[in-house]
């Protein structure tokens, strides 16, 4: 059992042009959005909502201010850089078929979480978690995550109608897959190299 976790954390990718656009079984997605809510949280307060949209307007939409976004970015890079990136595709919005955008409420679990006193990021980083679950899960499941990252939140927010007071942190792109690459698409795509684990490793202090 514990190689089988190990291996699905190996084949973990982040998902763009593989999704294969057939439907998601909803008995999977309940698997998986069940994953995702059993991860732990700050003061088990448990900060995050999943918004799912399968409305293609809404996506074409989200899709278009991506594009958006994606071309500020690229017109701000350096020439050789932006050849890389234009070699990049960065969401697969439409082609999943699903979206799942994981918000966090600050307020959720009251004025007093037990546990944030002293890191108010914590219940944030508790919605980090969920998404890992989500991702794992999904990946043991035979399905692709994406996970969108170029989108301002106040248009997501504005889109979907979420409360000013909640924080959309990731739209990520669900579905079934023709396949996982073999390497991460930075890497195959030569924009950046994974680091050793040896160089991320200290002892008993940063500088050790």
């Amino acid at each position: 059992m514990s190689a089988a976790l190990y291996d699905v954390i190996a084949r973990r990718r982040d998902v763009r042009a593989e999704f294969s656009g057939e439907p998601l079984d909803p008995e999977v997605l309940g698997r998986v959005l069940a994953a995702a809510h059993a991860a732990p949280s700050v003061g088990h307060s448990q900060p995050w909502d999943f918004v799912l949209v399968r409305d293609r307007a809404i996506r074409s939409r989200f899709q278009e201010h991506v594009a958006t976004e994606r071309a500020t970015y690229a017109a701000d890079l350096p020439p050789d850089r932006r050849g890389v990136f234009e070699r990049i595709k960065v969401e697969g919005v439409l082609e999943s078929g699903l979206g799942i955008v994981v918000t966090y409420d600050r307020d959720r679990g009251g004025p007093q979480v037990l546990g944030r006193h002293a890191i108010d990021d914590a219940g944030l980083y508790s919605t980090c978690l969920a998404i890992q679950n989500l991702w794992l899960a999904a990946t043991a499941e035979g399905l692709g995550v994406g996970w969108v990252s170029f989108y301002r939140e106040a248009f997501l927010r504005q889109l979907l109608d979420i409360p000013e007071r909640v924080r959309p942190v990731a739209w990520l792109c669900v579905g079934p897959v023709t396949s996982l690459q073999a390497q991460p698409d930075l890497e195959r795509h030569g924009w950046r190299v994974g680091r050793p684990l040896a160089e991320a490793i200290h002892h008993e202090s940063w500088r050790s």
